[in-house]
């Protein structure tokens, strides 16, 4: 249900919109829905989006917004990333609660992961 006053919908841009929605459908098992060439959505992922073509990316370090993913094994997740075109901009690090880190996906777009206890 949309609540008047929450977040609903985050839009990234996209280099390459193939390569983005190939990493996420592998790494987290999103669905998406395209609409045209330029677009696709995703939803049901703790908050719907999509992401458009575009030669642009977000990036932390510049002052784009930071989304972070939760996981159950942050080692099994960080090999997930890797294993799927993902780049480690950050490796895990400890801070009070837990450990994190993040990553860009192939379309340069970072976000990060984290999880309460780093399982080794």
């Amino acid at each position: 249900m949309h609540q008047h006053g929450k977040l609903n919908y985050v839009e990234f841009a996209a280099k390459d919109l193939h390569a983005t929605k190939s990493f996420f459908a592998s790494v987290f098992n999103w669905e998406f829905v395209d609409y045209g060439p330029d677009y696709t959505a995703f939803s049901n992922k703790g908050l719907d989006g999509g992401f458009y073509q575009a030669d642009m990316c977000s990036d932390a370090s510049t002052g784009g917004a930071l989304l972070v993913f939760y996981s159950n094994d942050i080692n099994v997740t960080l090999c997930n990333v890797t294993e799927h075109g993902g780049e480690i901009v950050k490796p895990i690090f400890e801070f009070p609660g837990g450990c994190r880190f993040h990553f860009k996906e192939p379309s340069g777009n970072e976000f990060a992961v984290w999880s309460e206890t780093q399982r080794v």
